[in-house]
C-alpha cells in the first residue's frame, strides 16, 4: 500500500522519471505543429500554447530536482542504482532536447535553440554510455539483469534518435546522424531482450504496464528522423507500419490498464501516441485520404490521453498520492526444471 507523504519529503520522491511529462507535452506540441498543413493555423497556435507549457514544466521540473538534489543527495544515489530507476535519467537530457526540437520548430533556429540541443544531445550520449557501462557487469550489482529489463530500456538507449528532429535544422546534421545511428543500433537489442524477458521470466510489474506503450516510441520517431535526414519517404511508411502495429499490440493490455492505480509510469503513454500521430501527420498531405483522416484521428487520441494525464497528476498532487514511497514488487528468478 501506497502511504502520502509530508509535505516537506515528498521531493525525495521526485525521481527522474517525472520528466516524461515534458516528453509527452513536447511531443505533443510537435504533432499539433505537424497537423498545421491539415488543419490550418489554429494547429499552430495550439503548439504554442502545449510548447509552452512544456517549457514552463521543465522549469519547475529542474528546479525541484536541484533543490531534492541538496536536500535528499541519497535519493539521487538510489535513482542511479535501482535496477529500473536509473534508466529514467535519460529522461532528463531527452526532454531537454525535445524542448529545444519544440523551439526550433515553432520559433525557427535560434543560437539558444542550438545550445539546448546540444545540452540534450551531449547529455542523452553521455547517459546512453553511462546505462551501457552498466551491462558490462552482468549479473552483479548495478549490471544487466531481468529486473532492468523493461520497456523504460528504451529510454536511455533508442532515446538518441531523437537528435536529427532540431539538429538538421540548426545545421548540425552530422553529429545529429552519427547520433541517430547510435540509437539505431540497440534499438533491436532492447526489443530482442524485452522479448526474451516475457518468455523467461514474464511481464514487468502491473505497475509498470503503461509504459509497454513505449515500444510505439521507436519506430515512429525514426520514421520522423529518417525523413529529416532525407530518407527515401517509404522508410517513413515502413516505420508507420511497424509503430501503428506496436499500438495497437499494446492496446491488447487496455483492460488490465484499466485497473491500475494512476502513477507517473502512465506517462509513459504520452510521448509514444503523440510521436506516431506525429509521423502520421508528416506522411499525410490534404487529400491524401486514409491518413489525412486517421491523423487527426490519432492526434485527437494523443491529446485526450495527455489531458487525462494531466487531470489525473494534478489529483495524484492534491492528494499526495504520487510524490510518495512507491510499493517495490518482487521479481523472483525462474527455478530451474
Amino acid at each position: 500500500m501506497t502511504f502520502p507523504a509530508s509535505p516537506p519529503a515528498a521531493l525525495k520522491f521526485l525521481f527522474p522519471g517525472w520528466f516524461a511529462t515534458v516528453m509527452g507535452l513536447s511531443g505533443l506540441s510537435l504533432a499539433w505543429h505537424r497537423a498545421a498543413p491539415l488543419m490550418g493555423e489554429m494547429a499552430t497556435g495550439i503548439a504554442l500554447v502545449i510548447g509552452a507549457l512544456a517549457a514552463l514544466v521543465l522549469l519547475v521540473l529542474l528546479g525541484a530536482s536541484w533543490v531534492r538534489w541538496q536536500r535528499h543527495p541519497e535519493a539521487w544515489a538510489d535513482d542511479l542504482k535501482h535496477p529500473v530507476r536509473h534508466t529514467f535519467v535519460a529522461a532528463v537530457p531527452i526532454a531537454v532536447m525535445l524542448m529545444a526540437t519544440v523551439a526550433t520548430a515553432l520559433l525557427g533556429p535560434t543560437t539558444w535553440g542550438a545550445a539546448l540541443w546540444w545540452l540534450g544531445a551531449i547529455g542523452q550520449f553521455g547517459v546512453t554510455l553511462w546505462v551501457l557501462s552498466r551491462w558490462w557487469l552482468g549479473n552483479k550489482a548495478g549490471g544487466l539483469q531481468w529486473a532492468s529489463v523493461t520497456p523504460a530500456l528504451f529510454i536511455p538507449i533508442v532515446g538518441n534518435v531523437l537528435a536529427p528532429l532540431a539538429g538538421v535544422p540548426l545545421g548540425h546534421e552530422e553529429w545529429a546522424a552519427a547520433q541517430f545511428g547510435l540509437g539505431l543500433m540497440f534499438w533491436p537489442v532492447v526489443l530482442v531482450l524485452l522479448v526474451v524477458r516475457l518468455a523467461v521470466q514474464g511481464t514487468w510489474p502491473e505497475r509498470l504496464l503503461p509504459t509497454t506503450f513505449i515500444f510505439i516510441a521507436p519506430p515512429a520517431v525514426v520514421g520522423l528522423s529518417s525523413l529529416q535526414l532525407g530518407a527515401p519517404l517509404l522508410i517513413g511508411w515502413l516505420c508507420w507500419g511497424m509503430a501503428l502495429f506496436s499500438l495497437l499490440w499494446v492496446a491488447t493490455l487496455a483492460a488490465r490498464l484499466r485497473g491500475l492505480a494512476f502513477s507517473v509510469a502512465h506517462w509513459g503513454m504520452s510521448f509514444p501516441l503523440a510521436a506516431l500521430a506525429a509521423l502520421t501527420l508528416r506522411l499525410a498531405t490534404p487529400g491524401s485520404g486514409l491518413l489525412a483522416v486517421l491523423g487527426p484521428v490519432l492526434l485527437a487520441l494523443a491529446s485526450i490521453i495527455i489531458l487525462g494525464l494531466c487531470m489525473g497528476t494534478a489529483r495524484g498532487l492534491r492528494d499526495g498520492t504520487l510524490l510518495a514511497p512507491e510499493p517495490v514488487a518482487p521479481i523472483m528468478p525462474l527455478q530451474a526444471g
